[in-house]
């Protein structure tokens, strides 16, 4: 039986398995969109630490990618952050505390949802080979390394290892990091009150959304995915309390400055592929996002990781996301439901995906149902 003390070796190895997404799309909302480092780490830092200690299982917490896309590639003032982490708070907390989103998981079925799973793992793989493009030789040699740990030595911190020798060999080669050039990193810098022009922009711009891909990935894919892995153990993890666990850290965190933040089954994949099993992965975690906030020099020791390192350790997620046992057992009769949902989620978003998926179903079991009847 593993000894405790190699059960939390692989617990901090598996915390490190999902900063392919969270350290790109955080240090991006820094370093590009101006928002101070501090906040933003530290409201990371709470939510992973509030997760592991409720939950007890290896529960992601990651930056929500629409919002956090819109906020990279557009104008949009922090006040209308504020707003948007305010609003996407009181539907998620609205959702969780009535009951509605169990009655959503429970009205969706397992093939949409298995479809929805793909396409975004799909979605995750093609952002990974960007990271990795950065720089072949380290992406490539990095992802040697985590595979070979990870089935010749499965007792080993794989993560930790395949971290250690990307970083290693980044400085080798010179490979493009997440270096960044922050003078204002151990500042506070609190946003304004919104006003009616950020509420409208804020909802119009980064909720609408967002919010299709936060209830179809961050709460009814996980709450999923966390049944698949553990079972009994995650009675804790239903979409009504991932829907309030949320909407409470947006409600309260985001107007401190925080990022948008949720859950997200491409998080839990990476967690468990690394080795997470319980809720000491994501405190542990915490704890060392808020060392990296509070301690001078951490943010610039996080930005020498080089991203083709990243874009590894995510790749891996990214097929544990999408080649699931429920795809592999799946009943050809529903082959067709699940290609289409993975198709239109990859061609266009998650909302969509899941429109074109209940319609597939919807035709799928009519056409059951005839064939019993003829």
């Amino acid at each position: 039986m593993p000894s405790s003390k190699n059960n939390l070796l692989k617990d901090a190895s598996g915390a490190l398995g999902d900063l392919g997404t969270l350290l790109p799309l955080s240090l991006g909302a820094i370093g590009v969109a101006g928002l101070a480092p501090i906040p933003v780490l530290l409201g990371f830092a709470a939510f992973y630490i509030a997760t592991g200690l409720y939950y007890r299982l290896p529960i992601p917490v990651q930056p929500m990618k629409a919002v956090t896309a819109v906020l990279l590639t557009t104008q949009v003032s922090a006040e209308s952050l504020v707003a948007s982490g305010v609003l996407i708070g009181v539907i998620l907390l609205l959702l969780g505390s009535t009951g509605w989103i169990n009655w959503l998981a429970r009205l969706l079925p397992r093939s949409v949802l298995t479809g929805l799973q793909l396409g975004l793992g799909i979605l995750l793989a093609n952002m990974s080979l960007g990271l990795i493009g950065t720089s072949w030789a380290v992406g490539l040699t990095t992802l040697t390394v985590l595979i070979i740990t990870l089935k010749m030595l499965p007792n080993m911190p794989a993560a930790l290892i395949g971290l250690c020798a990307s970083i290693a060999i980044g400085l080798l080669v010179g490979a493009p990091s997440l270096s960044l050039h922050i003078t204002h990193s151990f500042t506070f810098s609190w946003p304004e009150l919104p006003n009616i022009t950020n509420w409208q922009q804020g909802f119009s711009m980064l909720v609408l959304p967002q919010l299709a891909l936060t209830l179809t990935n961050a709460i009814l894919l996980t709450a999923l995915m966390a049944e698949d892995y553990f079972g009994e153990q995650a009675h804790r993890v239903s979409p009504a309390r991932l829907s309030v666990s949320t909407g409470l850290a947006n409600l309260f965190m985001v107007p401190l400055g925080a990022l948008p933040m949720c859950h997200g089954a491409g998080g839990l994949a990476a967690h468990y592929r690394f080795g997470a099993r319980t809720g000491t992965a994501p405190v542990l975690l915490g704890i060392g996002l808020l060392v990296t906030a509070m301690v001078p020099g951490g943010l610039a020791s996080i930005g020498t990781i080089p991203m083709a390192g990243l874009g590894a350790m995510l790749l891996l997620a990214a097929f544990e996301l999408a080649f699931t046992k429920r795809l592999r057992a799946a009943k050809p009769s529903c082959w067709p439901v699940i290609a289409i949902t993975a198709l239109i989620t990859v061609w266009t978003d998650p909302f969509f995906g899941l429109l074109a998926g209940v319609g597939a179903e919807t035709i799928r079991a009519a056409w059951e149902r005839s064939q019993k009847v003829a």
